[in-house]
C-alpha cells in the first residue's frame, strides 16, 4: 500500500478516488510508565518512555488506516495526516487519516 502526505503520487496516475479512510487508537500511560517518565524528566532530555508510547500509537493508527483502505479496495492513500487529542489526562487519541485512491503506474 502506497501512503503519501502529498496529494499526488509521482510516477503514478490516480484513476479514482474512493474516499476518506482512517485509523484511530486510544492509548493511556501506565502507572509504571508515568513513574519512569517522571524520573526521566528530572534529568532532562528525550523522554524515551513517552517517545516509544507515541511511536507505537502512531504506527497502530497508520496500520489501522491502511487496513481500512485495503478493505475499501484502494491501492494507495494520499494526503495522509496524523492528529492527536488528549481525551482526558493520560489518555490520548491518535488518528491517521487520508484519501483512499486507485492508482496505476504512469
Amino acid at each position: 500500500m502506497l501512503v503519501a502526505t502529498t496529494n499526488d503520487l509521482p510516477g503514478y496516475r490516480i484513476t479514482s478516488h474512493i474516499g476518506l479512510v482512517r485509523g484511530v487508537t486510544v492509548r493511556s500511560r501506565s502507572v509504571i510508565g508515568n513513574f519512569a517518565g517522571g524520573l526521566q524528566s528530572i534529568f532532562g532530555g528525550n523522554l524515551s518512555i513517552y517517545t516509544e508510547l507515541a511511536e507505537h500509537a502512531r504506527q497502530e493508527a497508520l496500520d489501522l488506516m491502511v487496513d481500512h483502505a485495503r478493505r475499501a479496495g484502494a491501492d494507495a492513500v494520499i494526503g495522509m495526516r496524523y492528529d492527536a487529542n488528549e481525551i482526558m489526562e493520560g489518555i490520548t487519541e491518535v488518528l491517521a487519516y487520508g484519501t483512499a485512491v486507485k492508482a496505476e503506474r504512469a
